[in-house]
Order: structure tokens, then C-alpha cells, then sequence
């Protein structure tokens, strides 16, 4: 009788979810990719004509999308390296003994609440008028100018906003991983004579693995699917030099009206996330120590 019931819980709650999961991801999943292999401009009305394999081929050759992919590379390694320094660094600092750690901790995590659109204009504020304000009153005109203007400075800014938003929501995970590592380690690595930078290397970062896991994971899924901080801060401007993956998929599906390129576009996009993020995690996995 038990065991009847924990079914009927179990599918109580399972059932809902694995039918709104089906209806919302994996249906529209496979509609797209039977989308990519017709050409449509997405009228209902106009006819879907099987082309094959033709619009895989087509954004092989599209230059901008290939740009656009040498871009989101370009800005997912600065990210990568830039979001988890920094957000080790806050998680190292606000778990010593510093008297304003929890506000510390509270006003690092804070940009991770401010919604992605709402922080590229505030961020676009402060890259086109307050830096154009500290340069003419400093006379630091070749750091302090509109980087939004700069085909290169254009994606470190994006970098920036993406920094600024990430690193305190991987801090907190490290937080959670430092504060796992027994004080007994820690304490018998001083008495033999470990210096900081020998502890870290040789306790904390080893011990850390399970953290940099996920936060590298996260990291690298977000910065490959930026597309709210791109549109509100460059609209992959100047001249297409910040266009990322997700902002080249939408354009080519809504501004241009080409769905099934662009739903190519979308399952290839998907198999280098789903690729890159596998290998990650089982590289980092293989490496976690167990305690």
C-alpha cells in the first residue's frame, strides 16, 4: 500500500513537469530541426520548400555568422577567465575575517539581481557620457572615452557588464566550497609551515574542483547565449563588431525572415554549447578530489 502511494506521489509530481518540459523544449526542439532543412520566411501562408542539407552549407559560407562565432569566442575566454578570477578573488576575501564581509558579500552579489536589459543601459550611460566626463577632466582621453565607439573596446565593455553581473553569483558558489573545506586541513598545513599562496595551491584550489565545475560551466553556457546585455549595450554595433551567436540566430530568423536558415543557425549553435560545456564538465569532474 506504501509503495502505491509513494507512486502515485511520485507521479503526482513528476507528470506535470515532464509534460510541460515535453511541450515547451523537446517539441519545439524537433520542430526546429525539421525547420532547418526547409527554406520559409515564416508566413503561414507561404509554402515550406525542402531544400536538405542546402542551408547547413549556406551558413558555412555566410561570413557574418562565421564572424559573428569568431566573436562569442573571443568574448566567452575573456569572460571565462575574468568572471571566475574575480569572483575567487570576492569569495577568498569575504570569507577571512574582514568586519564588512556580509555587506561585502551582499553588495558583490547584488549586479546579479539587475536584469540583463535594464544593466546594458545603465552600463551604456556610463560607457558613452561618464566616461566621456572622466576624460575631459582628467586629460586620460586614450582609457576614458566612449568604448561603445571602438570595434575593439566594444567587446571588452560587454566583457565588463558580463563580469560585473556574473562574479558574485560565482562567488557565492565558492563561497559554499571554501566553507566545505575542514578547518583541520587548513590549520595542520599552517603548523607545517604552508605559506598562503602553497595552501591555496595545494588544499584550497585542489578541494575547490566540485565549484570550478559548475562555475565554469555556467560561465561558459551564459557567455556563448548572451543576447540581452548585447542588444541593450552595443546591438552588436560598432559596424557588426560585438554581434554574438544568439544576436546573428535572431536577426537572421526576425529581421530577415529566414527561418530555417536561421534554425540551422540555432542546431549548430546548440551542438557547440552542448559540446564545449560536455567536455568541460567531464575534464573538471576527473579532476574533482574526494574527501
Amino acid at each position: 500500500m506504501s509503495k502505491r502511494k509513494d507512486k502515485a506521489w511520485f507521479a503526482l509530481f513528476t507528470v506535470p513537469l515532464l509534460f510541460i518540459f515535453t511541450t515547451v523544449v523537446i517539441i519545439p526542439f524537433i520542430i526546429g530541426i525539421v525547420y532547418s532543412f526547409v527554406n520559409w520566411d515564416g508566413i503561414p501562408a507561404n509554402p515550406k520548400v525542402f531544400v536538405g542539407f542546402d542551408n547547413y552549407v549556406q551558413l558555412f559560407q555566410d561570413d557574418r555568422f562565421l564572424t559573428s562565432a569568431w566573436h562569442t569566442v573571443q568574448f566567452t575566454l575573456l569572460a571565462l577567465v575574468c568572471v571566475n578570477v574575480l569572483g575567487l578573488g570576492f569569495a577568498l576575501l569575504v570569507t577571512t575575517k574582514l568586519r564588512s564581509r556580509n555587506a561585502a558579500r551582499t553588495m558583490f552579489f547584488m549586479p546579479n539581481l539587475i536584469g540583463g536589459l535594464i544593466l546594458g543601459y545603465i552600463w551604456q550611460f556610463i560607457f558613452t557620457d561618464a566616461f566621456s566626463f572622466l576624460g575631459e577632466k582628467t586629460g586620460l582621453d586614450s582609457v576614458f572615452f566612449n568604448w561603445l565607439l571602438h570595434p575593439q573596446f566594444a567587446l571588452y565593455a560587454i566583457v565588463a557588464v558580463f563580469t560585473w553581473q556574473l562574479a558574485g553569483y560565482t562567488m557565492i558558489i565558492y563561497i559554499a566550497g571554501i566553507q566545505g573545506i575542514p578547518d583541520e586541513l587548513m590549520e595542520a598545513a599552517k603548523v607545517d609551515g604552508a605559506n598562503i599562496w602553497q595552501r591555496l595551491k595545494s588544499i584550497v584550489f585542489p578541494l575547490l574542483m566540485p565549484s570550478f565545475t559548475i562555475c565554469l560551466f555556467l560561465t561558459l553556457s551564459g557567455a556563448f547565449k548572451i543576447y540581452d546585455v548585447n542588444l541593450s549595450l552595443t546591438k552588436g554595433g560598432p559596424s557588426n563588431a560585438t554581434e554574438m551567436f544568439a544576436m546573428n540566430i535572431f536577426n537572421e530568423i526576425f529581421a530577415y525572415g529566414n527561418y530555417g536558415l536561421g534554425q540551422a543557425k540555432a542546431i549548430i549553435f546548440f551542438l557547440i554549447v552542448a559540446g564545449l560545456t560536455l567536455t568541460q564538465v567531464i575534464i573538471t569532474k576527473r579532476r574533482e578530489v574526494q574527501m
